[in-house]
Order: C-alpha cells, then sequence, then structure tokens
C-alpha cells in the first residue's frame, strides 16, 4: 500500500487507542506517537511492511548521529516495538542499548542550603524547597495542585504519577508554614503558568533550578532530578529504612533505589587513608 499522511494518522489513531485502554501516562502516549511518526516519516513505507531490520537500521542510525542518548534510544526502541507489535500483530525482537551505569549527581546539604538561600524569589524558593524536601520529579512538581497538599498532617499526595499510581510524599514543618503563606484559593495549580488554568511549563522549573544553582555557585552539573537524588540520598544517609525511601519515591522496584546505597558511602567516607596514618 502507498503510504500517505491520512494512513499514518489511522495507523497511530490505533497505537493512541491502544496506549490509553492499556493505562500509560499521557507523556509516554506522546512520546510514543512522536516516535512512530517520525520513522514512519523517514521510511515512507507503510507500518505494515516494516521488517525487523528496518527497526534495527533505524536505531543504528540514530546510535551514529550521536544526538540522541541511549537512554532516548531505548526509548524510541519501545516506542516501536510496542507499535509493531501490540498493534501490527508482528514478533519484533531487539535486544535494547545497554546504557552504561553512571552514579547520579548528589548535592551535599550545605549545597542544598545554598541554593535556597540564593533563591531571592520566593515562588523560586519554594520550588526548590518542596523538591528537596518530597523528592518529587520534574513532572510531579509541575502538576501538582493546592488541593493534593494536606499541610496541618505535614504531607502531600500526587496523583497519576509515573506508571499512573498516586503515593504520599512528605512535607517539612517549614515548608507548611511557607506554603500556608504562599497558597491563595483562587489557584488550582500550586505553580500556575500564566494562565492560571494551566500549570508552570516543565522549561520554565528547569530554567529556574539552573539559573539557582548558578546564582549559589555550585559547580556541578544540577537539574531538577539533582534535588531528587539528593532527597534520598540524605534520607539514607540518616538512616532511614531503603524500602521506606522506595516508596516515597515512587520506585515499583527495590533495585532502582538500591543505587543511592552506592553513592551514600557514609561509612567508606569514614575510613581513613593510609597515607594519613604516616
Amino acid at each position: 500500500p502507498i503510504l500517505t499522511l491520512n494512513a499514518i494518522n489511522n495507523m497511530l489513531h490505533r497505537l493512541e487507542s491502544e496506549l490509553k485502554i492499556r493505562g500509560f501516562s499521557a507523556d509516554t502516549i506522546k512520546a510514543y506517537l512522536f516516535h512512530n511518526r517520525k520513522f514512519d516519516e523517514t521510511l515512507k513505507k507503510h507500518p505494515k511492511e516494516v521488517t525487523q531490520r528496518e527497526i534495527k537500521e533505524y536505531l543504528g542510525t540514530l546510535i551514529s548521529q550521536k544526538r540522541y542518548s541511549l537512554a532516548s534510544i531505548a526509548l524510541v526502541r519501545a516506542s516501536l516495538i510496542f507499535y509493531h507489535n501490540e498493534v501490527l500483530g508482528k514478533n519484533i525482537k531487539i535486544k535494547a542499548p545497554k546504557i552504561p551505569k553512571t552514579l547520579p549527581v548528589v548535592l551535599t546539604k550545605e549545597e542544598v542550603k545554598r541554593m535556597i538561600l540564593s533563591a531571592t524569589d520566593p515562588k523560586h524558593k519554594l520550588m526548590i524547597k518542596l523538591l528537596y524536601s518530597s523528592g518529587l520529579r520534574l513532572s510531579e512538581l509541575q502538576k501538582l495542585k493546592v488541593n493534593d497538599l494536606e499541610l496541618s498532617q505535614h504531607i502531600g499526595w500526587v496523583r497519576k504519577g509515573k506508571g499512573q499510581k498516586d503515593r504520599m510524599i512528605i512535607l517539612s514543618e517549614d515548608l507548611c508554614r511557607d506554603l500556608q503563606k504562599y497558597i491563595t484559593n483562587e489557584n488550582k495549580y500550586l505553580f500556575p503558568g500564566r494562565d492560571e488554568d494551566r500549570p508552570i511549563s516543565v522549561r520554565q522549573i528547569q530554567n529556574i533550578v539552573t539559573k539557582i544553582a548558578k546564582g549559589a555557585q555550585i559547580n556541578k552539573n544540577v537539574h531538577v532530578h539533582t534535588l531528587r537524588h539528593s532527597f534520598a540520598t540524605h534520607l539514607l544517609e540518616n538512616g532511614t529504612d531503603i524500602r521506606k525511601i522506595q516508596v516515597l519515591l515512587g520506585h515499583s522496584n527495590l533495585n532502582t533505589t538500591q543505587i543511592y546505597t552506592h553513592i551514600s558511602n557514609k561509612e567508606l567516607k569514614q575510613v581513613r587513608s593510609p597515607l594519613d596514618e604516616l
């Protein structure tokens, strides 16, 4: 069959329906549709006729171009395989690229303090405090609603987070006092955008965190997720059970949380180098 824009749209509509039925998040659906559309437009071949070899060659080209990280390539692979296997009924088998296991960047407690102190805008200061107090993901902070907070209980709720799960988050007493002063009943989202019925953009949050880290003269590569990593690592160093940290982070697998045992190394840091004993 001749590949037309209309044909692509019809096939992708089937993919979208399948993803919705299975409860995939809006962000995942958006990513799967984007990568499949891009693949179809690049190959200019009807999806039903696409072979496993052609998908492999496409992924290989993306890796060669070095425009995507290996984690992004893995997402492209998952998108294409889901479409061709689950919607078109094929049996495509392609191994995921091996992603190097690098330890995430973690701030010291002193660096977190410096970031909070260097945030001059009260709203921006609240964002930094909330990310570090609760270990929120970027999208979770963005979509957090005023009604999701129970300040008297020092907790909040992430609604339909990663994997479409709800989970409880903890809020510090200091943060709750700040939030009580900041919150107005007029706003739906805790951090609304220019249109108050919509949340602040992801890019804005990223820019705010990067700017504050630079202002605090932190030389590490600081992103929103860095505060989440710091939250988990500092809890572990304070003696919090790793299974409790797993629940607070919303990890479905304990192995994902185990990475923080490699970062912490609190006891190893206390070992004196033999050179100091000379």
